[in-house]
């Protein structure tokens, strides 16, 4: 792939905002051409998608200063507000799931949880994905 780790990064912090985006395949293809080590691959899938993830969740933040819960959220992004409320920071190792992640990341941001503990919840469940993805195509 001629843009390597750069844009399995590109492509893993895209898939994790509101556009979709095709990590997965990104990092199956690298990963079957052997040009770069697991690690690697891991280490740029994971940093691209956690900081994607903190961009969803930071929006969060600053939509929570302009709207009421009322007027800003609605239909999964309510289910995940009360899932991030129940649950805390710890709901957010499932912000790799389709669809529902994304809210999750931004109830988080919403709610202002604690930044560090959910950045580490967020990577550890953005790891663990890719990492089993590695493990399958190995």
């Amino acid at each position: 792939m001629e843009y390597g780790l750069i844009g399995l990064f590109v492509s893993a912090f895209v898939s994790s905002t509101i556009a979709p985006g095709g990590s997965e395949a990104a990092l199956i293809y690298l990963l079957v051409e052997g040009s770069f080590s697991s690690v690697n691959l891991l280490s740029a899938a994971t940093l691209g998608n956690t900081l994607g993830a903190l961009t969803t969740w930071y929006l969060g933040v600053l939509t929570a200063r302009g709207y009421s819960v009322e007027k800003a959220l609605h239909g999964r992004n309510e289910r995940a507000l009360s899932l991030v409320r129940v649950w805390g920071p710890v709901i957010l190792v499932f912000s790799w799931l389709p669809v529902i992640g994304d809210a999750l990341c931004f109830a988080a941001g919403w709610l202002r949880l604690p930044l560090t503990i959910s950045v580490l919840m967020i990577a550890l469940g953005k790891l663990a994905r890719y990492a089993f993805i590695i493990y399958i195509f190995s």
